[in-house]
């Protein structure tokens, strides 16, 4: 008898978990399906992370959401989907043409009024943001863009935070590469720039969890702004 690979075994799993427990969704299919056809890279979460993205801001009771890095809009829906009436989130997207296809994705799911995409370098429109008229604080922050600014971008959620917000970083184990000390991958290094930044920063409190799945071994930092 040949046992199934790891990975074999992961997908397996996943997709029984996401069969019993995140039903079919034509407006999340046709979100995926339209950042595909239009060329878009398949990093969007998966259906469990986007739940957990969902179940995670209704367990803050979050009313606004900021996130950092838009891709289509998936997590965008998932997110703007679990707020209250008059909730507001904002996404920031460093491409043009993927903040078009997520705007796109977004009315579709009949959320443009609730969600809205920003276009630029997020250390660009962050300091904007910041120096509007009752910008924040957010409740919740979730933070999935390039690597390598991990560290600035979370320094900008606290910025922008209040005493209990939360604060999700995506992608922080790369395929356990987060161990390399020496890795001069400027994806690992930011990312391990970000960890010392959490760790040694006592307005937050933190941890983070290692997940597998068809898209690989991976996780996610979860941390609460304590003051």
């Amino acid at each position: 008898m040949t046992l199934p690979s790891s990975l074999d075994r992961w997908n397996a799993v996943a997709g029984y978990i996401t069969e019993r427990l995140v039903p079919a969704d034509d407006v999340l299919t046709a979100a995926l399906e339209a950042s595909e056809a239009a060329g878009l890279p398949s990093i969007a979460v998966s259906p469990n992370e986007g739940r957990l993205l969902h179940l995670l801001a209704k367990v803050q009771g979050a009313r606004t959401v900021l996130e950092i890095g838009t891709l289509g809009g998936y997590s965008t829906i998932w997110l703007a989907r679990a707020l209250p009436e008059g909730g507001r989130l904002i996404s920031l997207e460093y491409d043009p043409a993927h903040a078009d296809v997520a705007r796109a994705n977004i009315a579709r799911a009949g959320l443009d009024k609730i969600a809205e995409v920003r276009t630029g370098a997020a250390l660009d429109t962050l300091p904007r943001l910041a120096a509007e008229p009752g910008a924040g604080p957010f409740d919740m922050f979730f933070i999935d863009a390039d690597k390598q600014n991990n560290a600035r971008y979370v320094e900008w959620a606290l910025r922008l935070s209040r005493p209990g917000s939360l604060v999700i970083v995506d992608n922080v184990v790369r395929d356990g590469k987060v161990a390399d000390a020496v890795s001069k991958d400027p994806a690992i290094m930011g990312t391990r720039e970000m960890f010392d930044l959490i760790a040694a920063e006592p307005r937050l409190e933190a941890t983070a969890v290692q997940t597998v799945g068809p898209k690989g071994y991976d996780g996610f930092l979860l941390a609460r702004v304590v003051s």
